[in-house]
């Protein structure tokens, strides 16, 4: 009989139930269920456009509808386990049994009671605030996440909360992490001071280090709010690698998912940490996984230096791989950017104006764009950055501006790569994975074309849910490690992009040019002079167009 192992992969707008052969990796079902909560299961108010919450009832719905889709035909008897990623950092404030607080109809209306989403963004003062007093007082706690705190992460929103929403901080018991309640829901473990907490959120969001005896001290939260010294008390100690077990499935939740009662459930991860897990990461791999936006990763020997990298999302033992560094970058929209200009702006479709951008030379448009409309997560972290197009004329066209788009987001790829290659961590292949990589060749060609690297992809189009399935069958016993899982269950497509060395060679002047604008409007520190910027535009522009 045939072993298989579940992984759930919970994304921004729908989850995801993929069945996967342990033995080699094959993926024999799939199911997709969209969030019915707000606009495609995102909460907004228009009143703030830095608010982004979502709906935990969502997280149950989808997983009773996606699981018994994916179970039809197939035997419990043939699950060996259960694998869980989310987004994150996207806490949920809970009550003393581990419950939601926006399940209780008293909070119906309070969006500060929901999960605040990755893409949250409504802490930004308080992340400076974090990363300002760290600093002062000589904490050790940026180190190892990039120098600077993100209103995306843990504590900056909680201390938002408590400051904005005093009703719901006073109500919540504790705070979980998205990627850790799912796995404690499953397994009916759901007491906040007992659920097993990954080490993947601890982190890369929440200044977790084993170095300082876990999360900050009571100490230093203390100077933030005295309630968050309070709060650690009901915390976790201790955060633990996904191929540990988070428990076994509940009596309650087997019976309804149509599964074995103690099927192991690993402990749940980020889903691009796990989507890297999926494309091989390796040694002197750089994973990305693109979507709505981006997620670099890489894993580096915990017996080689490493040094502390400025700007990363962290660096973390266990995070990615057990047993090696994970370290995390990223950028903080590339499809949204795509979408955001189709749909708000009334062009044509992406597959028309993918058409016609792909006709032009590198430069040919003179255009050239800053992919900060979500803010600058790596290497800057600065939420309150906003994307701009330069070289705009009465005769540009959507397409050209949707390709100065894509090669925006490239170029923003280049400078995560060229960070990490300047602190010594070096990238010898890049595998990419996600929605885009799997349909957009263009995309592809152009990241290729700009990175000056040849761009493989993942022979998943489903990494992150096979990421958790591999987790799955390392709990269930399938595996002794991940390394002997990917050996069998992943790999990357025939089909390789290689850089067309013309068109390296003109988007190596542009890069410059971006540089310049990065640093210009990114950075503090920044001395020069932009009047050069369009006159270079128009002059490779002529050169393309000749």
């Amino acid at each position: 009989m045939s072993k298989y192992s579940i992984g759930v992969d919970y994304g921004t707008n729908s989850v995801r139930a993929l069945l996967v052969d342990v033995a080699n990796g094959e993926e024999v079902a799939t199911s997709v269920f969209n969030y019915p909560s707000g606009d495609a299961g995102v909460l907004y108010d228009e009143k703030d456009p830095n608010l982004a919450r979502q709906n935990a009832a969502d997280y149950i719905e989808g997983f009773f509808a996606t699981v018994r889709e994916v179970m039809k035909g197939h035997s419990a008897d043939e699950i060996v386990g259960i694998g869980v990623d989310t987004t994150g950092s996207s806490p949920i404030p809970v009550d003393r049994s581990g419950m939601p607080l926006a399940l209780d109809p008293r909070f119906k209306d309070e969006l500060a009671a929901y999960t605040w989403l990755w893409k949250d963004h409504t802490s930004h003062a308080e992340a400076a605030e974090i990363t300002e007093k760290a600093r002062q007082q000589g904490q050790p706690y940026l180190a190892k996440c990039g120098g600077t705190y993100s209103s995306e992460w843990f504590w900056s929103k909680i201390l938002h909360c408590a400051r904005t929403a005093p009703k719901v901080f006073e109500a919540a018991y504790s705070w979980v992490e998205f990627a850790d309640w799912v796995p404690a829901y499953l397994t009916g473990q759901t007491d906040p001071l007992t659920i097993k907490r990954g080490v993947c959120a601890a982190g890369h969001k929440a200044m977790y280090n084993d170095a300082w005896g876990g999360l900050p001290s009571e100490e230093f939260l203390g100077t933030l709010d005295p309630r968050l010294a309070d709060l650690r008390k009901r915390l976790y100690a201790k955060a633990v690698p996904s191929d540990c077990s988070a428990g076994g499935l509940s009596a309650e939740v087997a019976a309804r998912a149509g599964l074995k009662e103690g099927l192991p459930v690993a402990v749940g991860a980020f889903d691009a940490h796990f989507g890297a897990v999926a494309s091989g990461a390796k040694k002197g791999t750089l994973v990305k996984i693109i979507g709505t936006s981006t997620c670099d990763c890489m894993v580096h020997p915990l017996d080689e230096p490493l040094a502390d990298v400025p700007g990363l999302c962290g660096i973390v033992n266990g995070s990615v791989i057990p047993g090696m560094y994970g370290l995390e970058a990223g950028q903080s929209a590339v499809g949204d950017i795509f979408n955001w200009f189709v749909s708000e702006l009334g062009t044509a479709g992406h597959e028309a104006l993918t058409e016609e951008a792909s006709k032009q030379k590198p430069g040919e448009s003179g255009l050239i764009a800053l992919d900060w409309e979500n803010g600058n997560r790596t290497v800057l972290v600065d939420p309150l950055l906003t994307g701009m197009i330069v070289g705009l004329t009465l005769h540009s066209t959507p397409a050209e501006i949707y390709r100065a788009l894509v090669e925006a987001t490239a170029f923003g790829a280049l400078k995560i790569i060229n960070r990490l290659e300047e602190y010594g961590v070096m990238v010898e292949e890049v595998v990419n994975c996600g929605g885009i990589a799997e349909k957009n060749p263009f995309v592809m060609q152009i990241y290729a074309d700009v990175c000056n690297r040849p761009m493989k992809v993942s022979r998943s189009a489903q990494t992150c849910a096979l990421g958790s399935a591999i987790f799955g069958a390392v709990v269930g016993g399938a595996y002794e490690s991940v390394g002997e899982a990917q050996a069998k269950m992943t790999g990357v497509k025939d089909r390789v992009f290689a850089p067309d060395p013309a068109a390296a060679a003109t988007y190596a002047r542009l890069f410059k040019l971006y540089s310049d604008l990065h640093d210009a409007f990114g950075t503090r520190t920044w001395t020069g002079n932009l009047a050069h910027v369009m006159k270079d535009l128009i002059a490779i522009r002529n050169e393309a167009r000749r």
